[in-house]
C-alpha cells in the first residue's frame, strides 16, 4: 500500500502484502517483504531484498547488493556501500559503466538493528540481532548478539539497569 503521493516506483519492483510507502521514495527493481514500512525520502535500488516486517527510516540509501532479513530496523539516514573500490571514470578516462566494476553483496540478518547515520561498508554481515549504534561505521562483521559503535565500529560493553 503506497501512503504517498510523490513516490516513485518502477514497474519491476517486488512488493508484499501491507507495504506502507511514504512520500518522496525512489524504488526499482527491488523486492520488498510483507508489513515492512519505508520512509520518506529513501531509495533501494535494484537487486536489493527486503525481509517481512522491516522498518526503514527516512533519508536511507540501500544499494544493489544489499540483503536485510525479516524484522530488522534501519535507522534514519543509514548509508550501504556496495563497490569496494569506487571511481568515477575507467583508466582511460571514459565514464565507467556496469561493465567497470563488481557488486560486493552485503547482509543483514534477522532481528539487527542499524542506527541513524551509520555507514555499512559492502561485503559485511551484520549477525541475527546485532545491534550497530548510531554514527558508526561498519568495516568487518558483526557477530549475532554483539553490540557495536564507533568509527570504526567495534562491540562495547552494555550496563544492565
Amino acid at each position: 500500500m503506497v501512503t504517498a503521493e510523490f513516490a516513485r516506483i518502477a514497474p519491476d519492483v517486488k512488493l508484499g502484502q501491507d507495504v506502507k510507502i511514504y512520500a518522496f521514495v525512489n524504488l526499482y527493481g527491488c523486492e520488498i517483504g510483507d508489513e515492512s514500512k519505508i520512509g520518506t525520502f529513501v531509495e533501494i535500488q535494484k537487486g536489493a531484498k527486503i525481509g517481512r516486517r522491516v522498518k526503514i527510516s527516512s533519508h536511507t540509501f540501500i544499494c544493489e547488493g544489499v540483503t536485510i532479513e525479516d524484522e530488522v530496523f534501519i535507522g534514519h539516514g543509514v548509508m550501504f556501500i556496495n563497490d569496494k573500490y569506487p571511481r568515477a571514470a575507467t583508466s582511460n578516462g571514459q565514464l565507467q559503466t556496469e561493465a567497470d566494476w563488481e557488486v560486493t553483496p552485503t547482509l543483514i540478518k534477522r532481528g539487527a538493528s542499524v542506527g541513524s547515520n551509520a555507514t555499512i561498508l559492502c561485503g559485511v554481515t551484520i549477525g541475527e540481532g546485532a545491534l550497530v549504534g548510531a554514527g558508526s561505521v561498519v568495516t568487518r562483521d558483526v557477530p549475532a548478539g554483539a553490540v557495536v559503535a564507533g568509527v570504526p565500529a567495534h562491540p562495547i560493553q552494555v550496563k544492565e539497569n
